[in-house]
């Protein structure tokens, strides 16, 4: 990958339980982890680099958080691997201009969302 300067390299999240977390984004998008040391995992190849580091703290846009925002072309499907792998919705589809998405949080409490610009 050619490191461009002023753009988003890397990004991590806060996770209460790593193994729940690393199981969820497995099973819901196929990511796949590196383990550094018992409080540290990284993730690449997902659009961009990241991590998620052990701690008892969430990111959530109700306390001021950047909220991620990932993209995937059928929501209805992907809303339901989220349920069924324990994801939590919190805002369920809805239209904006320019597409729809919806907002969740995964096991370890973090808020991400899935957006489309499919079906609008």
């Amino acid at each position: 990958m050619q490191l461009q300067n002023n753009t988003i390299n890397y990004v991590e999240f806060p996770a209460r339980d790593l193994e729940q977390s690393k199981a969820f984004f497995s099973q819901v998008f196929g990511w796949s982890f590196t383990d550094f040391g018992e409080e540290y995992t990284a993730f690449d190849q997902q659009g961009i680099q990241g991590g998620f580091f052990k701690v008892d703290l969430t990111s959530d846009t109700r306390t001021g958080a950047a909220l991620i925002v990932l993209y995937h072309d059928d929501l209805e499907s992907i809303q339901v691997k989220v349920e069924a792998a324990g994801g939590i919705i919190c805002k369920p589809i809805f239209s904006f201009p320019g597409g729809r998405r919806f907002h969740f949080t995964e096991p370890s409490g973090n808020e991400l969302a899935v957006w489309s610009d499919q079906g609008i």
